[in-house]
């Protein structure tokens, strides 16, 4: 597991040659990121606590990978309990990979980021495209 000072990028575990980055604060996959610091995480210590881990925007400091009605963003930490919750998820082993990783949500157990149509979402998953989708390889 990343320390949290090294940053990482998140490698769709379906669409190989894309990755979880934000552009204009939303969360999406895409090939080709030009941008490099819009792809790169640092995982650091849950917001929320239990065993939880954050996702902190490497080019927007404080900004952290958050789910707002089941879409995910980077958005700056308000500080509130609420936030803490949707910007907090829980390490699991990639749903379809066991060298990957999937991330389960601290606040809606039973969802997990998962993208669709090109955007980061928070799903229940239940056939293998949609575990597919919901597992990533830290990079």
């Amino acid at each position: 597991m990343p320390d949290g000072a090294t940053p990482v990028r998140l490698r769709s575990h379906d669409l190989t040659a894309s990755y979880v980055r934000h552009y204009d604060y939303r969360a999406r996959v895409e090939p080709n990121v030009t941008n490099l610091a819009d792809s790169q995480f640092r995982v650091v210590p849950g917001l929320a606590g239990a065993g939880s881990v954050s996702l902190e925007s490497t080019n927007f400091p404080g900004y952290y990978l958050r789910h707002r009605a089941f879409a995910l963003y980077v958005e700056r930490d308000d500080g509130s309990a609420l936030f803490d919750g949707d910007a907090s998820f829980q390490r699991r082993t990639g749903l379809a990979a066991a060298d990957g990783l999937s991330l389960e949500s601290q606040n809606y157990p039973g969802r997990y980021v998962r993208h669709r149509d090109g955007l980061l979402q928070l799903e229940t998953v239940s056939t293998s495209a949609d575990r597919a989708a919901a597992t990533f390889h830290l990079e």
